[in-house]
């Protein structure tokens, strides 16, 4: 049985060797040929060579395929409108002017004894630091109201020149002849409230004291209604500078 087996494994060709040895065969002829003939080898090899065409050919990449666009769809135009109506301006007109209102009739001046009531022409002062002359609500354009029937008058009080002033630049002669009038409400008790200068031609200091002196020392009649009741009333008061007789 043993020696079965090497028989078989014996009787098997081993190609590679035999590949091996006909290499060598033909690359021994081969240099033995050109050692020999160089030339017949040259030539052999030529021939063997121009058996073979080789063909070599190119071609263009063809470019790749593009999806075409779909544009969108172009909306319908549609025709032209027809043509508008002209328009006409509204014509502008002026409102109509309002008619003017009548001015009321002038009140009655009021009719009294006292030098500064009603409309009556004024008397003079008592001196320099007398009572001086009252415009009456006529004559000072302040106005009494209707419900006004008498209005105020001094009661009582008078200012010094000499004594309540001070003496001006030039002396006490430089405002002679001249005077302060102010305006100020009489209240229900007779006092000055509110006084104010009205107009002056004298020197500051002299115009400065009048309202408070005015305010502090002059009391009054207040202004009455038809039915002699007291009321509030705008007064005016001018105090007179001159020489004592």
């Amino acid at each position: 049985m043993a020696t079965g087996r090497y028989v078989e494994k014996g009787k098997r060709l081993n190609w590679k060797l035999i590949v091996l040895i006909v290499v060598l065969h033909v690359a021994a002829l081969y240099g033995l040929a050109r050692a020999l003939a160089p030339e017949f080898t040259a030539r052999v090899i030529e021939q063997a060579t121009s058996l073979v065409t080789v063909t070599v050919s190119t071609y263009e990449e063809e470019p790749p395929e593009t999806e075409p666009s779909i544009s969108p769809p172009q909306p319908d135009e549609g025709a032209a409108a027809e043509a508008g109506e002209e328009a006409v301006a509204r014509e502008v007109v002026a409102p109509p002017q309002p008619l003017p209102r009548p001015s009321p009739a002038p009140r009655a001046s009021s009719t009294g004894t006292e030098n500064a009531s009603g409309a009556t022409d004024s008397g003079d002062g008592t001196g320099a630091g007398g009572s001086g002359d009252g415009t009456g609500s006529g004559r000072s354009g302040s106005g009494q109201g209707g419900a006004v029937a008498v209005g105020p008058s001094v009661r009582s009080g008078e200012l010094n020149e000499a004594r309540d002033f001070p003496v001006p630049e030039g002396g006490r002669a430089a405002r002679f002849g001249k005077s302060v009038t102010v305006h100020f409400t009489v209240t229900t008790d007779g006092r000055a409230q509110g006084c104010t200068v009205a107009s002056t031609q004298v020197d500051a200091a002299t115009t400065a004291r009048v309202c408070p002196l005015v305010t502090e020392r002059i009391r009054f009649n207040p202004a009455t209604a038809r039915d002699g009741t007291p009321v509030e009333a705008r007064y005016g008061y001018r105090v007179d500078f001159r020489a004592r007789q």
